[in-house]
């Protein structure tokens, strides 16, 4: 058999070795996670977030050289510009783009100070809008298309009865936006979708895997609710990232891919 005839590996269309992968709320549980995954692909990472030197820590276990750190928050065209224009300066542009930065102020909304929802608001709508605006003029500018994916929750589909009147409406915009700018960009060739995970280990939900009543009442409420019967890890996303920031999801955009276990099925 000639080498020509030979058909390629499949699984190279996963690869994201080489391609400038921009991170923000890199310091977050799920953001640390795929900027270490990613580097560990072959990715170069640019990954930003309001703690430096949780930033530093994080760049120093993953080891390459191939790793630059902003510690800005996409709180205003200024630093989204900025830190788009890191990954420019470092890599050359911008490949793809992961949006993991976010926040959630629980209160019933009898309760709720209008400054909680502004800041939900803020963090989780404006912050990801302004992430794609700057790194959407780089990346419609650069002509060679890319990926972006957007954080939203099993909470922008279904509503919550303990306080989620901030929280749920603004990953509902979430997935709006995805769509609306999966439509605006498709013709550039620039995909935007987006991952709604339900409940997963991190520093906020940390209670709710302890071995005391709370956790366990808690835990077994959501359990009962999910197929899986288990509670999400930050690891559970890698491949998911891995798929849409590779050309394996080539002709996949606008979608919002529920990792939640099956929760969202029941």
């Amino acid at each position: 058999m000639s080498a020509e005839s030979v058909a390629p590996n499949p699984l190279s269309r996963f690869s994201v070795a080489g391609r400038s992968i921009l991170i923000t709320g890199a310091t977050g549980a799920m953001g640390s996670e795929a900027a270490q995954a990613l580097a560990a692909a072959g990715a170069k990472v640019t990954m930003a977030g309001g703690d430096a030197d949780g930033l530093a820590k994080i760049r120093d276990r993953i080891q390459s050289d191939d790793v630059v750190i902003v510690p800005r928050r996409p709180d205003s065209p200024e630093a989204a510009a900025e830190i788009a224009a890191a990954a420019v300066d470092t890599f050359g542009g911008i490949d793809g783009v992961l949006v993991a930065s976010g926040m959630n102020k629980v209160g019933l909304i009898t309760d709720m100070p209008v400054e909680s929802f502004d800041a939900v608001m803020d963090a989780n709508v404006r912050g990801s809008w302004l992430v794609c605006q700057a790194a959407g003029r780089v990346m419609l500018e650069q002509g060679r298309g890319g990926s972006v994916i957007l954080v939203s929750s099993t909470r922008g589909k279904l509503g919550h009865p303990a306080g989620y009147s901030a929280y749920c409406p603004s990953k509902a915009a979430v997935d709006l936006l995805t769509k609306t700018l999966a439509a605006e960009w498709g013709g550039a060739q620039i995909r935007v979708n987006a991952i709604a995970p339900t409940v997963f280990r991190s520093e906020l939900t940390a209670w709710m895997y302890a071995d005391d009543e709370k956790g366990r009442t808690t835990r077994e409420a959501m359990l009962s609710r999910i197929p899986l019967k288990r509670l999400a890890e930050p690891d559970d996303f890698v491949g998911a990232l891995i798929y849409l920031l590779s050309d394996a999801s080539s002709f996949v955009t606008g979608q919002i891919l529920y990792l939640d276990g099956g929760y969202t099925a029941c």
